[in-house]
């Protein structure tokens, strides 16, 4: 890849904070790579889309995420919602200064910053699926690039971002308190490649990458440009401790092998709600509280990652 320029999108934000104080150090570090490059900051939900959308194009430019896992959904719906170039599939690179960084950990991204901006200005790229939801808040779609999650999964991310916890450690105290609750799954019905299931769902991930919430790996085997998004969901349980049980495999990424727990792979995913209503997010953004019905599909290729050292398949 040639050298472009790296236009840099920072949310000051982004880990309780912890992306503003890495700014200095982002700025000195591509001044010292030579590399041109212009960092702009967001000021509150919508502006990295926003920012995005209004960069000039150009060949061999790569458009980076400095910020968490919202960063990176918001600068790549950005580069997939405006007119599609003659250059190919936008890129997108990864400085992940957030919170859970869970796109950045299936990416082989370097939670360090001076191995991040290193194997960023190295250039090494290759194709990255992205996902598109359509339901909700979003009857028109919303990308994502690490995955959607419905029920328990949604319950906890929306609990977990209001705590005050910087770290990962927000989301496994937020699985507890949801567990505590143990509210009725609703009914949802998941129709896919020609395949069809109806359960009562505690919970359901289709998801691009592996890991959410900083520690519960959904989609330990998901694969970033397989042209497939893999789905991962779990049958109301009969007890607390049983899902508690449920919940421990999925810190290991070894949950296929419990009851009640149906994984596969697929391209695009129809989900309904016959009985009770889908709780919903995608990369963190909430999708709905209360859905009734979702579509889910993988588009193959849609961006360029550029960094990172975990192996394509």
């Amino acid at each position: 890849m040639k050298a472009g320029r790296l236009w840099i999108v920072l949310n000051p934000a982004a880990g309780k904070g912890r992306a503003a104080r890495q700014l200095p150090k982002i700025a000195r570090l591509m001044r010292e790579s030579g590399r041109e490059f212009e960092i702009f900051t967001t000021e509150g939900a919508g502006d990295a889309i926003r920012i995005v959308q209004g960069l000039p194009p150009g060949e061999d430019d790569v458009t980076v995420a400095a910020g968490g896992d919202g960063t990176c959904n918001e600068v790549a719906n950005g580069l997939l919602s405006r007119p599609a170039g003659v250059f190919g599939p936008p890129r997108l690179g990864l400085l992940p200064v957030g919170r859970g960084n869970d796109f950045a950990f299936s990416a082989g991204v370097s939670p360090n910053l001076d191995v991040a901006v290193r194997t960023l200005l190295e250039g090494r790229e290759g194709p990255l699926d992205a996902g598109l939801v359509r339901g909700g808040f979003f009857p028109e779609g919303r990308y994502f690039v690490n995955g959607v999650g419905i029920g328990f999964d949604a319950k906890v991310g929306f609990l977990a971002a209001r705590m005050r916890i910087k770290s990962g450690l927000s989301y496994a105290l937020a699985a507890f308190a949801i567990l505590a609750r143990y509210e009725p799954s609703p009914v949802i019905r998941i129709a896919y490649d020609g395949k069809e299931t109806t359960l009562p769902a505690t919970l359901v991930s289709v998801v691009n990458g592996r890991r959410m919430g900083g520690v519960f790996f959904m989609g330990p085997q998901a694969l970033l440009d397989d042209g497939l998004l893999d789905l991962c969901c779990v049958r109301h349980q009969s007890g607390r401790l049983k899902l508690l049980g449920v919940m421990k495999h999925y810190m290991r990424g070894t949950q296929a092998a419990c009851p009640g727990v149906v994984t596969d792979r697929a391209a695009r995913l129809l989900l309904q709600a016959p009985e009770g209503g889908m709780a919903a997010h995608c990369d963190g953004e909430t999708v709905c509280f209360d859905g009734r019905e979702l579509e889910i599909s993988c588009v193959q290729a849609a961006l360029r990652l550029v960094g990172g050292e975990r192996r394509w398949s």
